[in-house]
């Protein structure tokens, strides 16, 4: 075949046209469509914003008119926490949403972050999304409490009032300044039951011990409270060992997992499922590879050392099978028996709750779920939004897309 015989496929340059996130998630839009998600609730657990983007408006709801000011001078950024890896997610700027979506057009109202979480949501096929901060999950490893304090309360009130009272279909759970345990409990108080708040986040990189007595009074709180308390984990480059990494892939390999792991392990060896049984526990953004590991090393020990944990009354796999975990990222390996194993010892019918991480370099689109071929239907509906609704006590609300395209099946079908 000769040059003028191949057929030449025009590619679109999108650094190039006005950025919107409906169009750069096109194909995410095709694959949900043809999925046929209309009839499915899908719920995404762990998803994220940009707040440093609304820095200005953040530091009006902060109390303290000395940090108020500090943030509208340097805005909101990772405090000086430094990875070591710069602009980490960027994959040397071939991810044109990190540079491009600050300059993405929106209607004036509602606020920008509900419109650019609903073009996603919408082009991904999620119903409900439960947003977190970005940035701010640095914030438990600056040496300054009182900032994380006063930083968390203007962030948690600016949330609810300009973002999440707005529309039902945005819910998250709290940042939690988990450094200083009076605080947390005075942050539960004040929005425990505002709109849109499903639960209290720990973000795990941090060196707090959970097993702290000083936390007794805020687990009892959110249990009797019926809210759940999530550990949100991150990189954590400032850890000794994991400063040791001198390639971004080898970071993110090991430190998701690795905060997570740690704060898991001392929460079940101490006991902390048995003095506070009903208060559910959600692990989000680790992966699920490292768990079957965990499961396996932790009975081990106990099985040789009880006296090291005398409050449990079972092994830690069995109290770890109660607890909640998110799917991203997701280790889609080439044995694919490894997976089912994995799915099959955290009972993930019923304890797995999907995520997206979206807008994050390494996303998972509902596909990964919905595409396993060993899950029945009825465990694909459970791991897309059952198990989240029963978790979160959400009501069920499709988005007006999928309602459209109901009614045009059942319009077709008369």
């Amino acid at each position: 075949m000769n040059v003028a015989d191949r057929q030449v496929t025009k590619v679109r340059d999108l650094t190039t046209e006005p950025f919107n996130t409906s169009t750069h998630l096109a194909h995410a839009q095709q694959q949900a469509d043809a999925r046929g998600y209309e009839d499915f609730l899908i719920v995404d657990v762990d998803s994220h914003h940009y707040e440093n983007e609304a820095s200005t408006e953040i530091a009006d709801y902060v109390e303290n008119e000395v940090m108020r000011n500090e943030i509208l001078y340097q805005g909101i950024s990772r405090k000086g926490i430094s990875t070591g890896f710069g602009q980490y997610q960027d994959l040397g700027g071939r991810l044109v949403r990190y540079p491009r979506r600050k300059s993405e057009e929106v209607p004036e109202t509602p606020h920008r972050d509900i419109t650019l979480m609903r073009r996603w949501m919408d082009a991904m096929g999620v119903d409900i999304a439960c947003m977190f901060p970005t940035p701010l999950l640095n914030l438990g490893l600056s040496p300054r409490v009182d900032l994380e304090v006063e930083l968390a309360m203007g962030y948690n009130r600016w949330l609810c009032e300009r973002v999440l009272q707005e529309d039902h279909r945005l819910k998250s759970m709290l940042y939690l300044p988990f450094n200083d345990p009076e605080a947390c409990l005075k942050v539960i108080e004040m929005f425990g039951d505002k709109p849109g708040v499903i639960g209290f986040m720990v973000t795990s990189t941090r060196y707090r011990g959970v097993y702290d007595n000083a936390y007794v009074r805020t687990y009892r709180m959110l249990e009797e409270r019926g809210l759940p308390l999530g550990f949100h984990t991150g990189l954590g480059g400032q850890e000794p060992g994991l400063s040791t990494c001198n390639r971004f892939l080898t970071l993110h390999a090991l430190g998701f997992a690795w905060h997570n792991m740690l704060h898991l392990s001392n929460w079940v060896i101490n006991g902390l499922p048995e003095r506070f049984p009903k208060l559910k526990v959600m692990w989000i953004e680790a992966g699920l590879a490292w768990l079957p590991f965990l499961m396996q090393r932790l009975d081990n020990e106990y099985m040789m050392r009880h006296s090291d944990a005398p409050l449990l009354k079972r092994k830690p796999s069995e109290y770890m099978r109660e607890m909640f975990y998110t799917s991203q990222p997701m280790e889609m390996v080439d044995n694919a028996r490894a997976l089912e194993l994995t799915f099959e010892m955290i009972g993930a019918e019923t304890q797995l709750l999907y995520s997206s991480d979206y807008p994050h370099w390494d996303m998972d689109l509902p596909s990964v779920i919905y595409d396993l071929p060993f899950l029945t239907e009825g465990a694909k509906r459970n791991i897309l939004g059952g198990n989240a609704q029963r978790v979160f006590n959400l009501d069920p609300v499709l988005s007006e897309r999928k309602r459209a395209r109901q009614a045009e099946k059942a319009r077709a079908s008369a």
